[in-house]
């Protein structure tokens, strides 16, 4: 299993990082502990770590944490594009 560290803000619909850390969950945690106590006071800043083959599941099972998802929520609800 490969670990990877996504941090995304709400506010702004994006990305801000995503890194990968292979198998190596110690490096992972840390830098987890890292960011989690860089964005504490950002609520609109959500820090996750997640275990997955690849960062394509990833995409997959966490899609909300990536650019636009909420931007084609609000598309898709309307039945038209923005």
């Amino acid at each position: 299993m490969k670990h990877f560290i996504l941090v995304f803000d709400h506010r702004a619909d994006k990305l801000i990082l995503d890194c990968e850390f292979g198998s190596d969950v110690r490096e992972a945690t840390e830098f987890y502990k890292e960011l989690e106590a860089e964005y504490r006071d950002q609520i609109s800043v959500d820090v996750l770590l997640v275990g997955s083959d690849s960062l394509e599941s990833v995409k997959v099972t966490h899609s909300g944490y990536f650019s636009g998802f909420s931007r084609q929520r609000i598309e898709h609800a309307l039945g038209s594009t923005l």
